[in-house]
């Protein structure tokens, strides 16, 4: 008589997380679709940062944080033990609640999973990171990081090789890779693009003003379309010539994709923008800063896009000068940027997942 081997249940994961966002929710759906993990999402509801619409996280199970109780440790503790999770998923130190839940003694056997994208630097703070968080990083079994940049720190952190993983983002490259050609088939637009917050970090006083230089040297400018919301809305409606639309649902962000024919992205400090791994998913090439982290990933110089020196108005109207003149050579750019974000769609970011949370549910197993 032969028996039947032991099956286990469907493990479950518990993704604390901060703002929601299409890109995320495209990945979430997509491993809830194709591995036999359950998952549960507890993410900020509302944020000054954010204006998501909450419809998009529609298949994905999810509980919302309020602004109090995002904060409340105490709730926030109770919510994930009533889980009974296998793994919980904690964004690196940004969240003191989240912080504090492998110290929940009904976590005790969950495993932590740390992600973050924060680059190295190579500050004092940084480096004296390794104390300042020990805490918390002695509860942590590996680290999720969306490229090199991220991958520096976490070594500077203390984690071993084989303790850290790439593939923190994934994007919905399978919507946003067929644009490319529709663009082609339709003509290119002659039209420069800018999605993201309207905030010192993204250097919108050096886009503001790079741009007006690039006016003034080319007799038929192209139009500078800006997606976003923030504190420097102001600094972009001041432009007669800058169309602000504003912040753009990723719902209707298909149609300014496919109107847009260069991608534009001066950030002073950003760790690893989304916006700019979806420009290349949708076939577009890119003028990026080398602040940006994804563009360590997702740009190669004069290939697919053109990299500039952060903080270098000059710098941005030049790139935005021989993006005019090399209109020719766009759409030959815009296919080099599709191969290079292949790699981050939510396919692949599902995969990546379900090895990461796999190998840490063999792992708790055999202690």
């Amino acid at each position: 008589m032969t028996s039947t081997p032991p099956t286990h249940p469907q493990p479950v994961v518990v993704f604390c997380w901060s703002n929601i966002s299409g890109y995320m929710a495209s990945c979430w759906k997509s491993i809830i679709r194709t591995s036999q993990i359950r998952v549960h999402v507890i993410a900020y509801g509302d944020s000054s940062e954010s204006s998501f619409d909450t419809s998009l996280m529609q298949g994905v199970p999810w509980t919302p944080l309020d602004k109090s109780s995002r904060e409340d440790a105490r709730y926030v503790s109770d919510l994930v033990s009533g889980l009974q999770p296998d793994i919980v998923v904690v964004p690196g130190w940004l969240n003191d609640a989240y912080s504090r839940l492998p110290d929940d003694p009904r976590l005790a056997g969950a495993r932590f999973i740390m992600t973050m994208d924060t680059p190295w630097r190579g500050g004092l703070r940084q480096r004296l990171a390794p104390y300042r968080l020990r805490h918390l990083l002695r509860t942590i079994q590996s680290v999720v990081v969306p490229g090199e940049r991220a991958w520096q720190y976490a070594r500077h952190l203390g984690f071993n090789e084989h303790q850290i993983f790439r593939g923190l983002y994934g994007v919905d490259y399978e919507s946003l890779s067929r644009l490319h050609q529709i663009r082609q088939e339709s003509g290119w637009p002659r039209t420069f693009l800018f999605v993201g917050r309207y905030s010192p970090e993204k250097a919108i006083d050096v886009l503001v003003n790079a741009y007006e230089q690039y006016r003034s040297q080319i007799p038929d400018p192209w139009p500078l379309i800006c997606c976003g919301q923030g504190e420097f809305a102001r600094q972009i409606a001041a432009s007669e010539f800058i169309r602000d639309l504003g912040f753009v649902q990723p719902s209707d962000m298909h149609r300014i994709w496919l109107g847009a024919g260069v991608f534009v992205i001066p950030s002073r400090y950003d760790p690893w923008p989304l916006a700019l791994v979806e420009a290349c998913a949708a076939g577009l090439p890119v003028i990026a800063s080398q602040a940006c982290g994804s563009a360590v990933e997702c740009v190669r110089d004069r290939s697919n896009g053109l990299l500039i020196a952060k903080d270098n108005v000059d710098d941005l109207c030049r790139a935005m000068v021989e993006s005019h003149t090399a209109f020719d050579r766009l759409p030959r750019m815009g296919v080099v940027s599709r191969a290079l974000a292949e790699p981050y769609s939510a396919e692949a970011w599902s995969y990546r997942w379900s090895h990461i949370l796999q190998r840490s549910i063999a792992n708790q197993r055999l202690t």
